[in-house]
Order: structure tokens, then sequence, then C-alpha cells
């Protein structure tokens, strides 16, 4: 009885891996450096060079920072210390990653 159990969570926890994996539409090439943050400034690279909406949220979910970018760099010495969660938008994909500023 104990080995149906397993047997039934790991096709449970395979079916939801797999689902994650199906519904990815993460931006091709997308690269963040420095993380953490030390100098105020932060670079976002990606495969496309389309323009890029980044949006920056603490940890509480409220937006702190909204901007289109055209290159690579965004200043944030405007934001204080702390963990932040990064997402960008481009060419209908989007990443999230976690941001940290020192």
């Amino acid at each position: 009885m104990k080995h149906l159990y397993l047997v039934i969570a790991f096709l449970f926890i395979s079916l939801a891996y797999g689902q994650d994996s199906l519904a990815s539409n993460d931006i091709n090439g997308f690269k963040l450096y420095p993380n953490p943050v030390t100098n105020g400034k932060v670079y976002i690279s990606t495969s496309d060079s389309a323009p890029k909406k980044i949006l920056i949220f603490d940890v509480l979910g409220t937006q702190v920072l909204q901007t289109t970018i055209l290159g690579r760099e965004i200043n944030l010495s405007e934001l204080d210390a702390g963990v932040y969660i990064l997402r960008v938008y481009q060419n209908n994909n989007m990443a999230t990653r976690k941001l940290i500023v020192k």
C-alpha cells in the first residue's frame, strides 16, 4: 500500500513540474547581472534587441519602479537596500527574478 502512495505522489509531482515547463515563456538568452547590485546599476541582456518593460516590486508586492529600456542598463540608485522581485517583459515573453540591492 505504501508503494501505491509513493507512485501516486511521484506521478502528481511529475505532472505538476511538466505543466510548469510547458507553460514557461521565459525570455531567450535572459541574463541579469550583477546580482546583488552594489554600485546602483544592473544590466539586463537578452538575445533580442527589442525594448524591455521593467517592473520592480518590493517583498510586500508594492511596485517601486516601472520603466522601459532600449539598451541593457538600469539605474537602481534610488532603491533602498533589500530584496526585490524584478519582472521583465519583452515580445510577449516574461522573466521574473529575485533582485538583491546592497
